[in-house]
């Protein structure tokens, strides 16, 4: 039932303004998320105090309504490498607010130069790209691109992979749970394991695919890194095949692993690469693809074809202007070369927290895109009575030790959507050393006693089979 509440006079009955909105306070923004969004989401986020009110933020640092400074070691999944606000992104946004943003009957005065350079950054040969707002829909323009160049439909994609969860990036996205329900998707796509060159080589042999869709590294999946030389082993393979290979760089890409891309770590010129999060400066939505000459014009180089693939909103002029800022404060601040260093300063001493303490099980990743998994509790079991608490603490344990670092220490993180076990560590390319040792002191004093440990799981278990008993 909508609310009869009447917010303003000069408005409908229940209509906000933005003034309104903004003086929300976090009871409203919680009821509002409930009755108006997703009641389950909002439920499953209020378990571990998730749903905190943030109203300021500034590089690393977000502040809530009651005045408390945390870390965003989360990064909006890899969105913020600049941080929260990046002054260079508010400033190109300030210079533009009197272009025309949306005006499809010309050629927009950013988007080509945002081309350009992106031409300029990426490897090789990639020369023409395709704006969108999101990973997602760059992944979609990717598949479209692969099957209208080869005259090909199939595409081969890794179990555990993230690509997306509308339909076609769905249908490539390697986990059950997130497709099961959505049934069919898309004809013709194929599953292979990360790392296998052997099991690609089999799939390739038929000569009908379109293009492998792989991640440099599998962020989703649980930061996962592949072995080395794969990625130059496949897009052999795929060339030998005249099969694509779609770099899904939307979460590893713009500096992330040490390098601007992560395929460059292995010398390797993917057929088409995808860009998104960060692409935006952690302000604009913004999603790109790019890719060669060559194949751009076989899928779209005539008049007759250039436009069957757009995007209202893609390369519109405020997306556009935070994009170039983002490249230019990359370089200006070195943020690459920091997100190598860092990264690995952060590895070293994580990977020592490994070796005292038996429930993290492991550490990887490379620059700062970082996993912790951690090990199943010794002893953490129940009666088969309450073999759903043992399920749920068994899917959420990433979050739960995500939750005390939230709530004891301050510290934002979240687990992984394919390994729920695993909690990434993405924090700002300009984050501080002493906020990396501020991070692995908070997880030394989690994991120093694995009574506290055992207490904490068994308790937010607990609370998870009660909430989830219960019905709004």
């Amino acid at each position: 039932m909508k609310s009869t509440v009447v917010i303003n006079n000069d408005l409908p009955d229940g209509v906000y303004t933005l003034d309104q909105a903004l003086s929300s306070n976090r009871s409203t923004v919680q009821q509002l998320h409930k009755q108006y969004i997703n009641p389950s989401l909002a439920k499953l986020m209020g378990l571990l105090n998730f749903d905190n009110q943030y109203v300021k933020a500034q590089g690393v640092s977000v502040w809530d309504s009651n005045g408390r400074e945390y870390l965003d070691f989360l990064g909006g999944y890899g969105s913020l490498n600049l941080g929260h606000n990046h002054p260079k992104v508010i400033s190109a946004l300030e210079k533009v607010h009197q272009i025309p943003n949306i005006l499809q009957a010309s050629l927009g005065t950013l988007a080509g130069a945002l081309a350009a350079n992106l031409a300029h950054i990426t490897p090789g040969n990639l020369q023409r790209s395709f704006f969108g707002n999101s990973g997602a829909e760059a992944v979609e323009g990717a598949v479209k691109l692969a099957r209208i160049a080869t005259g090909r439909h199939k595409i081969i994609y890794c179990h555990s992979s993230f690509h997306g969860k509308t339909l076609g990036a769905l249908s490539v996205t390697g986990r059950d749970k997130y497709q099961k329900a959505f049934q069919p998707l898309l004809p013709g796509v194929v599953a292979v394991p990360f790392g296998d060159l052997n099991a690609l080589a089999g799939v390739l042999k038929g000569n009908d695919v379109a293009a492998f869709i792989v991640e440099p590294i599998q962020g989703e999946g649980g930061i996962n890194l592949p072995p080395k030389g794969y990625l130059a082993e496949a897009k052999e393979i795929c060339s030998q095949h005249g099969a694509l290979l779609i770099a899904d760089e939307v979460q590893t890409g713009l500096g992330r692993t040490g390098t601007m891309f992560a395929c460059e770590q292995e010398n390797v010129v993917p057929d088409v690469i995808c860009l998104a999060k960060s692409l935006g400066g952690g302000i604009m939505p913004a999603g790109a693809y790019i890719t060669t000459d060559e194949i751009w014009q076989k899928a779209y180089g005539s008049i007759e074809k250039a436009t069957l693939h757009t995007s209202t909103f893609g390369g519109n002029t405020w997306a556009s202007a935070a994009a170039l800022a983002t490249i230019e404060a990359l370089y200006q601040e070195n943020l690459v070369d920091a997100a190598r260093e860092k990264g690995q300063y952060f590895l070293n001493k994580l990977n020592r927290l490994k070796e005292k303490h038996t429930l993290l099980e492991d550490v990887r990743g490379r620059g700062l895109l970082i996993g912790i998994e951690f090990a199943q509790p010794k002893g953490f079991k129940y009666k088969a009575t309450l073999g759903v608490v043992n399920k749920l603490s068994e899917e959420y344990m990433g979050s739960l030790v995500a939750g005390e670092l939230l709530n004891k220490h301050g510290i934002i993180t979240a687990y992984t959507l394919n390994n729920p076990n695993v909690i990434r560590l993405e924090p700002p390319l300009n984050v501080e050393h002493h906020q990396l040792d501020q991070v692995v002191d908070a997880l030394d004093q989690i994991l120093s006693t694995n009574k506290g440990f055992l207490s904490m799981a068994a308790s937010g278990a607990k609370t998870m089979f009660k909430t989830f008993g219960k019905k709004e």
